[in-house]
């Protein structure tokens, strides 16, 4: 009887597994459509640059964070400054602390997965798993790794696409990075559609506004963040109690 009942429950992790990774597919296939021109764009960039092929998937690999990747470009052409490669690595990921603080909690619980959650998380792996309404019977960890797994598949096979085939390619890729801006904006939209209170969100584009006013479009992105969490963190209290006395 305890070897049936081991059997079963097997079973039942596998299947929950299953279900868990074709939900989390489904969440993705817009994702995946990006990934495929950005990867392939970005392997042929760092072929004209004359890196062998090589390069760029290993980078997919071992980097695996999109825009630090093409800024990696210019570092390996010029002259080496790790300091200087420090403080701009910095700059264009820093906004991964405050994912990493909004997902200490979703992350709870999840057991060995974290650890490849945490390395594995990109803006688009980050607003997935935050923000998706995971049907109910399926494993939340479960989910959240696939959808991290199945990001980091894309970037990988579409870079090394690119990196190997990209000279065959005739057709122009110009523009085709605002395939993400327009994810990302569409879900806003659908976050916008389901808050019962728009506070938080009108505060993010507030605060991201003056940031930009002030600081220029390269170097807004830090502060606003900074500036969201802070309010936010403070206002935090507030919030909740808005939303649950709607």
């Amino acid at each position: 009887m305890q070897n049936l009942s081991t059997v079963i429950e097997n079973d039942d992790i596998r299947t929950s597994k299953v279900t868990a990774a074709k939900t989390a597919f489904l969440y993705t296939i817009p994702m995946m459509a990006g990934f495929i021109f950005l990867g392939i764009a970005y392997g042929v960039y760092m072929r004209s640059c004359g890196f062998s092929p090589i390069y760029p998937i290993l980078m997919a690999v071992t980097i695996f964070a999109g825009s630090m990747e093409f800024v990696t470009v210019g570092l390996l052409l010029s002259n080496f400054n790790p300091i200087y490669a420090l403080f701009l690595t910095i700059m264009v990921n820093g906004r991964h602390v405050f994912y990493g603080i909004s997902m200490l909690d979703k992350y709870r619980g999840t057991g060995k997965k974290k650890w490849f959650l945490i390395a594995g998380m990109i803006d688009e792996s980050f607003s997935v798993n935050y923000m998706a309404d995971v049907p109910a019977g399926i494993d939340k960890g479960w989910f959240m790794f696939f959808v991290t797994i199945y990001n980091y598949i894309y970037w990988v096979v579409s870079t090394a696409v690119g990196a190997l085939f990209g000279s065959l390619l005739t057709f122009n890729m110009e523009g085709l990075d605002f395939v993400m801006t327009a994810l990302f904006l569409v879900i806003f939209i659908s976050q916008w559609q389901n808050e019962s209170s728009h506070e938080s969100s009108l505060l993010g584009l507030g605060i991201s506004l003056l940031s930009l006013t002030m600081f220029g479009e390269k170097y807004f992105l830090l502060p606003a963040m900074a500036g969201i969490w802070v309010i936010l963190t403070f206002r935090r209290k507030q919030l909740e109690r808005k939303v649950r006395t709607q």
